[in-house]
């Protein structure tokens, strides 16, 4: 199907048809680019999902079409100025891999027209409602992700201006966090005076107090990804936890349970500081106080931006997926364990030892050294601190070939749940390497290595045989916890 571009009909008509069948207007917009949906209706215009006619594989895109709300010539000129400032700014950092490329930028009909690149998978916002409000270890990850981004946008003097979950995806290749609808973002005046004030742009209520008043900095950016965060931890509108009358967030009183270390807390209130001058002033600022030095954020965001890849774990001999890895990984723990020796050992690709020092890890944290091993209520109530820091080591020294995530894809990809299916967990065991035709490998006969052609390998941690069943019932749990 094709979706009619004329603002004033939008018939949907079928495929082939080069003119739409209810008002005439061309359909192939610039002979390249079929819409096939309207995605979205914006301030600035409608956006529509499409498919680019001239490259073989027909690839998915974006259609951005200038269509302004707005009412009065003035205010409907400054929205196609800053409609076509977005398509600069995307030619600017769309070679990021965590922002939109920006693929054309034309005319057609006296009519403003962007085409971008297409990311697939679901904005916060949406996994805020599907799936609950997210808890410590997700947004430190969130703000880790999103920080690194920040801090390349704005060392091109480029403030968004518009952060908020709606306009964050997690994108579904890689589960990296994408930064989309650059709209509203402008280049960083640094010789402008401070007497000057300019458009005010932004979402009211992720809006910092000087953004509001026109005097946008880099600052405001972090304000409004504070306030992200906080909406993401309480599920409720900023409006609704910012105490006007006392002038103070009371974030904390709607966290309903969801615990929040004062260490991040303390980071979470200094992004979401009223006084811009009493707020962090930088990226590299927030970053240090969660435990990150400047050389932490890989500075190899300049790069161009790498081909994405459609990650199947099933077949064999697989290259792990790169953007599986992470920069760096915090040893967040809520029992307190420390996780150096395990980080130690798998930066050191010492994979044997690594897998037993995983086991003693989550037994400790279990609080089950004396058992030796773990039960399905054990993974049930065990930290999702704990194990997205165990995870994320693993992820990151394997360069994504090893970890609980892993194992975890390719265990739902074969149908596994939580409950325990022998045709699954033969299926899986083969795909891991842990099994062969049925039958269980010896745990010295696990291939220790990088060389081995299957994901998910390690960790493995083989339980004797007499407690094999046990073993299979708590990996399944394990495989099916949401927060990896």
């Amino acid at each position: 199907m094709s979706q009619c571009l004329n603002p004033e009909c939008l018939n949907i008509n079928p495929d082939n048809f080069q003119f739409c069948q209810k008002c005439g207007n061309k359909l192939l917009l610039v002979e390249r680019y079929w819409a096939k949906s309207i995605l979205g209706l914006g301030g600035f215009g409608r956006t529509f999902l499409a498919v680019d006619e001239f490259k073989p594989s027909k690839p998915s895109c974006v259609i951005k079409q200038f269509l302004p709300q707005a009412q009065g010539t003035e205010t409907v000129e400054k929205a196609a100025e800053l409609f076509a400032q977005e398509a600069e700014r995307l030619e600017l950092l769309g070679k990021h891999p965590q922002i939109p490329e920006l693929f054309a930028y034309f005319y057609v009909d006296n009519r403003q027209y962007l085409v971008q690149e297409f990311i697939q998978g679901e904005t916060l916002q949406q996994e805020l409602d599907n799936r609950g409000v997210f808890n410590e270890s997700q947004i430190r990850e969130l703000l880790i992700d999103l920080l690194s981004v920040l801090q390349f946008v704005h060392s091109h003097n480029v403030i968004h201006r518009d952060i908020k979950p709606e306009n964050i995806i997690r994108r579904e290749a890689d589960k990296k966090l994408v930064l989309v609808d650059f709209g509203a973002s402008k280049i960083m005046q640094t010789t402008q005076r401070r007497t000057v004030t300019g458009t005010v742009i932004g979402s009211a209520e992720y809006c910092a107090p000087e953004q509001s008043m026109g005097k946008a900095k880099s600052r405001s950016d972090l304000y409004s990804l504070g306030v992200t965060c906080l909406h993401l931890l309480t599920q409720m509108s900023p409006f609704d936890i910012y105490d006007v009358m006392e002038m103070e967030w009371v974030w904390r009183d709607c966290l309903n349970g969801n615990f929040v270390s004062d260490d991040l807390g303390k980071v979470l209130d200094s992004l979401v500081e009223q006084k811009p001058k009493q707020r962090y002033q930088k990226v590299e600022d927030v970053l240090a106080d969660l435990g990150f030095g400047n050389s932490s954020v890989s500075t190899a965001q300049e790069t161009q931006k790498s081909p994405k890849i459609s990650v199947s774990h099933t077949q064999k001999n697989q290259q792990p997926p790169q953007n599986f890895v992470s920069n760096d990984v915090p040893l967040v723990s809520a029992r307190k364990v420390n996780y150096k020796k395990l980080r130690d050992l798998l930066a050191a690709e010492e994979w044997k030892k690594a897998d037993q020092e995983t086991e003693r890890c989550m037994l400790e944290v279990a609080r089950r050294e004396k058992e030796f091993f773990l039960r399905v209520e054990d993974i049930d109530n065990f930290p999702c601190e704990d194990l997205r820091t165990i995870d994320q080591l693993w992820i990151k020294y394997s360069n994504g070939k090893f970890g609980f995530s892993v194992q975890k894809q390719i265990y739902q990809s074969l149908g596994g749940t939580r409950k325990y299916d022998k045709k699954v967990w033969e299926a899986f065991g083969d795909e891991v390497g842990w099994t062969q035709g049925g039958s269980w490998v010896i745990y010295l006969d696990l291939t220790f290595s990088l060389e081995t052609p299957k994901l998910g390998h390690l960790p493995a941690g083989f339980p004797p045989k007499w407690r094999r069943d046990v073993w299979r019932a708590k990996q399944s749990a394990l495989l099916s916890r949401k927060d990896l």
